[in-house]
């Protein structure tokens, strides 16, 4: 076990010291002069807002809207589905039967329940949207947000990674192109680290392939750390090439080990956030958070098959997941490890410097398949926005009668991405140097002003 004094006097697995082994990354990295970050803060793109941090629940498959946060009583059995609505503590607010947690602390979030988009309503193009504010284009992927906040402001003081992943990357979701969490056209180093997954496919990868929900012993992560790093330096000359030095700061950093040390943590915590790997992961965000990390991404799920997710189109065989999964596990999951999240981030003081946004990539049909499911809708859905000075207790635009289209203040996935941006003190209209120099917005759109402010 390594100790987390600091990098001086650190030993690799071979001896070598960790200023040793950076030495030459970071004079490679101070010869290039001012970094675009440092460019970035002399042109004013840091607002007076201050040091945020950010956590995306990604809720992988789409919930659907009516089943959720936009129940319609009214509407006809087929449409409003079996599910009734609950009054929450904001008047005139009401959100699905099972969400009671949530329905408590309405107070503390914001509904956006008029986002849609005309793209192609599959699972990629909402990834895309909904974390980039682009489409893929050309052979050019966008980057993430987190990418974005890597490229523009670096690691904080501490070390710990900028950006980070939770529990691992999205595989298939049936189409094979981006899903909109890697650096796209930015360099390697702002690629995000998955600290508890193992693919090829990403710039830094621990091996144990360590489940967040089943860390009974609760140095597990730290040796997972310490194991992948031992193996990451004794092939440091193979590996040098394809993975930055500073991302190997980051990851192997005594913060970042200090994040994944749960030791000290009370376990009644633990359980609060639900002993599933969403919930374990969102409690890890959490501790990322705290130590220095400033956007955490949680995937609630990695793929939409052989698995219950919120994709449920109750196809059976390998897309199973009914209504019945909602009410029984997936609707109960979220509830409480939404609740249990935002309330340990405001115990400790950090939700008023932490966004939260948990979204899905679309909605769901507004009247039942055949089989009692819903299909892909991207037609309008509800996403949830906390923390980080979002104005809670409102509902923010509105669906139709039958939740199938936008009503009034119809919201695009740009000004989701904008509003993200906003909310971390970054102008989303920052250029950023694109393939072939191209000077490329961050987002082309307006942040939702209605969602900060008293």
């Amino acid at each position: 076990m390594l100790s987390f004094e600091g990098f001086t006097g650190i030993k690799q697995c071979n001896g070598l010291t960790r200023r040793d082994f950076l030495r030459v990354g970071a004079l490679t990295a101070g010869a290039a002069g001012f970094s675009l970050a440092d460019l970035a803060r002399l042109q004013g793109v840091e607002s007076s807002r201050g040091d945020m941090n950010c956590i995306v629940l990604f809720l992988v498959g789409g919930p659907g809207q009516l089943d959720t946060w936009d129940p319609k009583p009214e509407a006809p059995e087929i449409v409003r589905g079996p599910f009734r609505p609950i009054s929450t503590n904001v008047p005139g607010i009401q959100i699905s039967e099972h969400f009671p947690l949530m329905a408590r602390m309405a107070d503390r979030y914001a509904i956006l329940r008029s986002v849609h988009h005309d793209s192609a309503p599959i699972h990629e193009t909402g990834h895309q949207l909904m974390q980039t504010g682009r489409l893929s284009h050309g052979g050019i992927d966008f980057p993430h947000v987190g990418s974005v906040v890597s490229h523009l402001r670096g690691s904080r003081d501490q070390g710990a990674p900028p950006f980070a992943i939770l529990p691992g990357p999205i595989s298939s979701t049936g189409v094979s192109v981006s899903h909109g969490q890697s650096a796209g056209f930015l360099a390697e180093e702002h690629e995000p680290v998955f600290p508890l997954g193992d693919t090829d496919e990403w710039v830094v990868r621990l091996t144990g392939n360590v489940d967040p929900a089943r860390l009974e012993n609760p140095n597990a992560l730290v040796s997972a750390v310490d194991q992948a790093q031992c193996t990451l330096e004794e092939n440091a000359v193979e590996n040098r090439g394809s993975i930055s030095e500073r991302a190997i700061a980051s990851i192997f950093s005594p913060q970042a080990k200090k994040a994944f040390a749960i030791a000290s943590e009370n376990e009644d915590l633990r359980a609060s956030y639900g002993r599933n790997t969403f919930g374990q992961s969102c409690f890890l965000a959490r501790r990322l958070v705290e130590e220095g990390v400033r956007l955490v991404t949680v995937n609630m799920f990695d793929t939409v098959f052989n698995q219950v997710t919120w994709d449920c189109h109750a196809d059976g065989a390998s897309l199973p997941t009914t209504l019945e999964d909602y009410k029984r596990i997936l609707c109960p999951m979220f509830d409480r490890a939404y609740t249990a999240l935002l309330e340990d981030l405001s115990q400790r003081g950090l939700l008023q410097q932490t966004i939260v946004v948990a979204m899905g990539e679309f909605g769901r049909t507004p009247q039942l398949n055949p089989r009692g499911g819903r299909d892909h809708w991207p037609g309008v859905w509800s996403i949830l926005f906390a923390g980080g000075g979002v104005r809670g207790g409102q509902a923010i635009g509105a669906s139709d009668s039958l939740g199938g289209e936008p009503k009034d203040r119809p919201i695009s996935p740009q000004e989701v991405v904008a509003s993200i941006y906003h909310g971390l003190g970054i102008d989303p209209r920052t250029r950023l140097t694109g393939p072939d120099n191209q000077q490329i917005s961050l987002v082309d759109a307006e942040p939702i002003h209605e969602l900060f402010g008293s």
